[in-house]
């Protein structure tokens, strides 16, 4: 089945970075949005770019046991969502020693378990319907790992992850579900977007300290555009046959098949290793 167009599209996480532009590419081509919130005052902007398009939805992606009635209630005022973009979400930094099990689980119900509970929400209706995109934004940290941030990387794994095998699930009802990888955008990521852990054990300051004061320096200067990211996310959706991984950025590109290189390498450098644990012929 081949979903109207204008489609109804369900973003979480709208009121500033890709979120914001992805939201904005989505109405200026005609469609509709159900966009996420948290603030009064993000929803009356959000409202006044389309006011007959935009629909705000106050919603917190880690409650839960709100998700489905909010996303009902929303779907009786847009109509059914064809477009589930999963935006939500925010990065910790911090190595992992002086990291909170506090942090981790706050990192995973944001960056997983949200995205996971907004998914079952939308798709028995997408299941009905055999059509659907869920695009889930994850990162290149979702493949490629830096030092510092090892639960936000943890979370994005996951949510790659979780991605593929739910692309395997629903290809046969025409949902089909994208891993999105950014790169480094110029939004306020690693701004006032990221949770910080106090440093306190001096043995990672030669680790650490480098990359946190390269990180806050490139703050508003990242090479990606958010404007064309948000024209790549409308490429996805009009694809017949989306990816199920879409890397954006020449600086995610490039870091990320230097990775590949070097695993392939490394599995090499073990080969012998590895076939050893099979029973003898």
């Amino acid at each position: 089945m081949t979903a109207p167009s204008p489609k109804t599209f369900l973003i979480t996480g709208v009121s500033s970075g890709l979120g914001h532009a992805f939201a904005e590419g989505a109405l200026e081509a005609g469609h509709r949005v159900i966009g996420t919130v948290r603030k009064a005052a993000d929803a009356d902007a959000f409202a006044a770019l389309a006011p007959d398009r935009a629909h705000p939805l106050m919603l917190d992606v880690t409650d839960f046991a709100s998700i489905p009635a909010a996303v009902a209630d929303a779907e009786q005022q847009a109509g059914p969502v064809d477009v589930l973009v999963n935006n939500a979400g925010y990065g910790h930094e911090g190595v992992l020693e002086e990291s909170s099990m506090d942090d981790l689980h706050r990192q995973f119900a944001a960056n997983v378990f949200g995205p996971v509970a907004m998914t079952k929400a939308v798709l028995p209706g997408m299941r009905e319907r055999r059509y659907g995109r869920i695009i889930n934004v994850t990162s290149m940290g979702g493949f490629i790992t830096m030092p510092g941030i090892s639960f936000y990387c943890g979370s994005k794994f996951a949510l790659e992850g979780i991605s593929e095998a739910l692309g395997k699930e629903v290809a046969s009802f025409g949902i089909y579900v994208t891993a999105l990888a950014p790169g480094q955008f110029r939004t306020d990521w690693a701004g006032r977007s990221m949770d910080r852990t106090p440093r306190s054990i001096a043995d990672y300051d030669a680790v650490m300290d480098p990359i946190r004061a390269a990180r806050l320096a490139k703050s508003g200067n990242q090479p990606g555009d958010p404007a064309r990211a948000a024209q790549a996310l409308l490429a996805l959706v009009d694809a017949e046959k989306p990816p199920a991984r879409l890397f954006l950025g020449a600086d995610a590109l490039g870091l990320v098949n230097d990775k590949l290189d070097a695993m392939r390498s490394e599995i090499a450098d073990w080969d012998t290793l590895s076939r050893s644990t099979s029973f003898p012929q």
